[in-house]
């Protein structure tokens, strides 16, 4: 696709990320309103019930920190994905999403995994390495600036902190990589040079050195070389 056709401004740019961003804290304003725990839909792993997690976890949050801290990256991820890689953004969030879910539920401990940590990190590595898989100049700005904003989260992939699901996280970060490549030639693409051969081109050999064709001339009825 041409970059000026791709690289237009659209509702789904700033209105898919407002919408999860307005979910997910409505979601947690229940639960304070009335009183209820919703950390059991989580992904509980290796378990039928907790399986209905896989679709769930991303909605669900513990507190106001760990809303917060994951709303700022959605915002900035989702944007990013949707204004760059349109063509492939609901499949990534969607279908990343449920395979996000669905390695937690394979790999995890046995605890209740929530939140939307898994999304954030399966955006966070799709966005980067579709950059630098591309090599596309405005993809590879793009990466270094989201390794710049939030390259400290790579740490969080490992057990380093208790409290956090680092299953999830690495989930996230595995399944957007795979994603990345296997959307390596959607959308923005960068083009290879095209060589086309020019009347100027045809006075150099294929050494490269100068050798322009011979001129005839004639002289009567002879030709002069």
């Amino acid at each position: 696709m041409k970059e000026e056709n791709h690289l237009k401004i659209s509702k789904s740019i700033f209105l898919i990320p407002v919408v999860y961003i307005v979910a997910i804290w409505f979601i947690y304003w229940v639960e304070i309103q009335f009183d209820i725990n919703f950390n059991k839909y989580g992904i509980f792993p290796r378990t039928f019930v907790g399986f209905r997690g896989v679709f769930f976890t991303h909605f669900i949050h513990s507190n106001v920190g760990h809303l917060f801290n994951n709303s700022v990256p959605l915002f900035v991820l989702l944007s990013s994905l949707f204004y760059f890689y349109k063509d492939v953004g609901y499949k990534v969030l969607l279908i990343g999403g449920f395979f996000t879910g669905l390695l937690t539920w394979c790999i995890a401990r046995e605890s209740y995994h929530i939140g939307a940590s898994g999304i954030v990190y399966l955006l966070f590595s799709f966005v980067f390495f579709s950059g630098i898989i591309k090599r596309h100049f405005r993809l590879v700005a793009l990466s270094l600036i989201i390794i710049f904003l939030y390259g400290s989260m790579i740490w969080y992939v490992l057990p380093i902190k208790d409290g956090i699901s680092w299953e999830g996280h690495l989930s996230g970060f595995i399944v957007g990589f795979l994603f990345a490549i296997a959307f390596r030639n959607k959308g923005i693409i960068r083009e290879e040079h095209q060589f086309i051969e020019t009347e100027f081109d045809t006075l150099f050999d294929e050494h490269g050195n100068f050798n322009p064709p011979e001129i005839e001339q004639e002289v009567g009825n002879e030709k002069v070389e």
